[in-house]
């Protein structure tokens, strides 16, 4: 199977900074932002964030739209959710690897100035917003299908055919 990573984590040579590549998987990282500046265009995981966080934004559309009543929208939402937690996740793995480690990973082993507080920073962010959406996530997914659950049962209930008294 081969490796989704480019091999040269910097094809053009230039210092890839921790900070920022915490800052962009916390503000724009559900779209790929934070893997396109890490490994280029030609990274394929990158290209595969933005679909599921639109189709995500588009159940929030269709739920905004029609109501809460549209299943589809039940379906669509949690992918904005899943893609949000996965770009929290990322910033804080960046922006709490060692300033040493990243280097070596990204920056071809070059040294490169302290991150400081800036990633720090990032990683508090990261935390707390992941931390949201993946309860919030996990609630309206729960919700939606004990909702289900409840109407299958209300309908299964009023149905006169297993009532069991036939004439």
């Amino acid at each position: 199977m081969s490796d989704l990573r480019p091999t040269d984590a910097s094809p053009s040579g230039a210092h890839k900074s921790k900070t920022v590549a915490t800052w962009l998987a916390l503000v724009l990282g559900s779209l790929g932002l934070h893997r396109f500046y890490l490994y280029g265009f030609g990274d394929r995981l990158a290209w595969l964030h933005p679909w599921p966080t639109l189709l995500g934004l588009y159940g929030l559309q269709r739920m905004e739209l029609l109501g809460q009543d549209d299943r589809l929208s039940w379906v669509l939402m949690p992918l904005l959710g899943l893609m949000l937690v996965n770009a929290m996740i990322c910033g804080i793995v960046y922006g709490l690897s060692s300033d040493e480690k990243w280097d070596a990973q990204h920056n071809g082993g070059r040294a490169s100035r302290p991150s400081g507080w800036g990633a720090v920073i990032g990683v508090v962010a990261c935390v707390f917003l992941g931390g949201i959406s993946l309860m919030t996530t996990i609630a309206f997914s729960a919700q939606r299908y004990f909702e289900t659950q409840v109407e299958a049962a209300q309908e299964i209930s009023q149905d006169p055919s297993s009532s069991g008294s036939s004439r």
